[in-house]
């Protein structure tokens, strides 16, 4: 039995590497308008564009005259100028020229530097592509529209207090040529809601918003140190037909792979309801209408190292910002989707919730780990208690199973006598109430739990530069001196060697190997998950030492009567 829960383990191990190494690839609150928000700066030809903005008072008809009329005049900006939108959440930056994204900076999570978090790739300058540009089919329009100089409403919209506010831009030209921009943002939130409209030579057409290239501005010693450093875009369709499709950049990085999707046309995507662009923590999410919308995942700029988009057609809501799966699961649409659980995805959905109870109590999630194991552990100690009084009971048969074998010594040749044996050795299992799978059980049943939180540490943004203790600054990557990778060997070892056996002394010897292909396997895991396998080793080893002095109290008792008669 310990053979097949040895072989169990080492599968399940395997498992774990090749799935990282082959497939680890509400309505908004009306807007307070621009006047009544403080921390706002105009500049005199600003002011002068507001008041030939429509008059929410004016008649129906009136106001068809005015926009006629305004259609008919270029409207755009000076110079180019930033816009700054500042949040209790974030600080963004725009820019008038094409009315784009090029910074957004999260307050609450941080880089590797310790600076607030950007959203927006830097490589965005290299092809002077920014998130919102806007694509049509027609190269040369979305080249005048890119880089046109937008008139704006507000310099700065400082949006404390729960307050919201909106940022319009603005262009026309003497060819029928017009875009407008109007972004409703509101403290608190990270989503925002956008109209866009585009008209060319007079007429209206569809267009696509642009999100690249990549998200945010990971290093390669970052993407190296986490699991599954899956970048690239994920699509949602309506409820009605609920697949989801995920596209990786690093999947399509060589050309060929790239020019095969291409050609099987899997880079464009019809009827959806969002699209995102992702990476394990964080996402630039679309929302659109289902019925008209398509989006599309393209690829630009040299084959050794490409820049990847996403494109949606006409969002009327944008979510850019963490992946926590308390504020997508409030923002609905399906959103929560995009945090990949996995297999095991209910159970790591119930230890997220468990840890967050936990940490509002005790803020090291750490400790929180070692408390969620302790639960655990309470949990399946029914289990654990059974398997350990069935090894031990195995162990005490083992002279007379023993005794079996040698009455059947050719049973690995007869049939007959192969039966023989397994009958009367069911026979006496059945005689002592054994149950012979009963010690492999609760190693079986820990199997979906570790997967669980494995799945947990790589994409819940809570464990992201989670610190412990002293050296272990981040809990979702590994020990940077392997200290408790070597603990764990060790304590896997005494926990081993502490578990009564009914294996032949081989089998025995191959199972003590255990613990030093268990310490390989964890030396690049993430430290938390090998702070729940250390510490649920301890529990392991505390609870084997009670049943083991619990059976040699039984065996003195069971003597003393045997003398006394």
């Amino acid at each position: 039995m310990e053979k097949r829960v040895l072989i169990a383990i080492v599968l399940s191990f395997l498992i774990l590497i090749l799935y990282q190494a082959f497939f680890i690839k509400k309505q908004p609150e009306p807007a307070i308008p621009p006047e009544s928000i403080t921390g706002i700066e105009r500049k005199p030809e600003q002011k002068s564009a507001e008041k030939e903005l429509l008059s929410p008072l004016a008649t129906p008809e009136e106001r068809v005259g005015a926009e006629e009329e305004r259609d008919l005049q270029p409207i755009s900006a000076q110079a180019e100028e930033e816009i700054r939108i500042e949040t209790s959440l974030y600080q963004a930056v725009w820019s008038n020229r094409g009315g784009v994204l090029k910074s957004w900076r999260l307050r609450e999570h941080t880089d590797e530097n310790k600076e607030d978090l950007d959203l927006v790739s830097g490589r965005s300058s290299e092809l002077d592509m920014y998130p919102f540009s806007l694509r049509t089919d027609d190269s040369s329009f979305d080249s005048t529209i890119n880089s046109a100089l937008f008139e704006f409403s507000s310099l700065k919209l400082d949006l404390g207090g729960g307050r919201s506010g909106e940022l319009r831009f603005q262009y026309a030209d003497d060819k029928g040529t017009r875009v407008e921009k109007i972004l409703t943002f509101q403290d608190g939130k990270y989503d925002f809601d956008v109209i866009i409209n585009v008209w060319k030579h007079g007429q209206k057409i569809d267009f696509h918003a642009i999100w690249g290239p990549g998200i945010g501005n990971p290093t390669e010693a970052e993407l190296k140190s986490r699991f599954g450093g899956a970048r690239g875009v994920a699509v949602f369709p309506p409820p009605a037909r609920p697949k989801k499709d995920r596209l990786e950049e690093r999947k399509f990085m060589p050309i060929k792979q790239w020019q095969n999707l291409i050609a099987k046309k899997q880079n464009d995507f019809y009827f959806v309801q969002w699209a995102a662009y992702e990476d394990n923590y964080f996402t630039a999410l679309f929302l659109t209408s289902p019925e008209k919308a398509s989006a599309s995942f393209h690829r630009e700029g040299p084959e050794e190292n490409p820049y990847f988009f996403l494109s949606m057609s006409s969002p009327h809501k944008v979510y850019i910002g963490p992946k926590d799966f308390d504020t997508l699961s409030e923002f609905g649409y399906g959103a929560k989707k995009l945090i990949r659980f996995g297999f095991f995805g209910v159970i790591s959905e119930i230890l997220l919730r468990a840890g967050k109870s936990i940490h509002k109590l005790i803020p090291n999630r750490g400790i929180g780990i070692i408390i969620l194991t302790f639960l655990i552990k309470i949990v399946f100690f029914p289990l654990t208690y059974s398997g350990m009084r069935s090894m031990s009971k195995m162990q005490e048969l083992q002279p007379k199973i023993k005794a079996l074998k040698a009455k059947y010594k050719k049973a690995k040749q007869d049939i007959g006598q192969r039966r023989k044996m397994n009958e009367e050795t069911m026979k006496l299992y059945k005689q002592h109430g054994v149950n012979p799978a009963g010690g492999c059980l609760p190693m079986i049943i820990q199997i979906p739990v570790f997967w669980g939180f494995f799945r947990l540490l790589v994409v819940a943004i809570e464990f992201r530069h989670s610190p412990f203790i002293f050296w272990i600054k981040d809990l979702s990557v590994k020990d940077p001196f392997f200290v408790t990778p070597i603990l764990m060997g060790i304590t896997q070892f005494i926990s081993q060697k502490m578990t009564p056996t009914s294996a032949d002394p081989t089998q025995a010897r191959m199972m003590l190997m255990m613990p030093v292909i268990m310490t390989i396997f964890f030396m690049n895991f993430q430290s938390g998950l090998v702070l729940y396998w250390l510490t649920n080793n301890i529990l392991q080893i505390g609870q084997q030492y009670i049943m083991n002095r619990i059976r040699q109290k039984k065996k003195r008792e069971s003597h003393g009567k045997k003398r006394k008669k």
